[in-house]
């Protein structure tokens, strides 16, 4: 069973299983609704999505026409999409994941459009945690201490 939930945890949800494979946008759309390099949406069967929304947090934006956004209202995560008035799927934001996926992403997709900071496969530094701050200047963070 793989799990999820918004960042202030008001809103959870639980599916059995991922429809087919799952890619990772570039596009402007994907890059604007996640507020990051793009989106990674995994297709799950209406039926097989089970929502959990007690206090009633979860809203909608329809980004265009037939493709509504859900997200919460409290803490702004965006949780899924759905796609016209009958879709059999609905497109779950893997980051809202709590539990793990084996399943790996099949491609990149709208290369052409993704911003030109965003560079797949490219060399650069990696750290487990925070960086050294005198190495990486992450400026207006603040290094959590253990």
């Amino acid at each position: 069973m793989h799990k999820g939930s918004c960042l202030c945890g008001a809103i959870s949800y639980q599916f059995t299983e991922v429809a087919g494979d799952f890619v990772l946008c570039h596009c402007r759309s994907c890059r604007k609704a996640s507020g990051a390099a793009g989106g990674i949406n995994l297709a799950v069967s209406e039926q097989d999505f089970e929502l959990s929304d007690p206090q009633g947090l979860l809203k909608t934006f329809e980004s265009t026409p037939g493709k509504v956004r859900h997200f919460c209202s409290h803490c702004g995560s965006p949780l899924f999409t759905r796609v016209g008035d009958k879709g059999d799927y609905v497109r779950v934001r893997a980051g809202s994941l709590d539990t793990d996926l084996a399943q790996q992403p099949a491609a990149h997709i709208f290369m052409s459009h993704r911003a030109r900071w965003d560079e797949p496969g490219r060399n650069i530094p990696e750290y487990d945690e925070w960086p050294d701050l005198d190495v990486v200047d992450i400026r207006g963070a603040t290094k959590r201490r253990s």
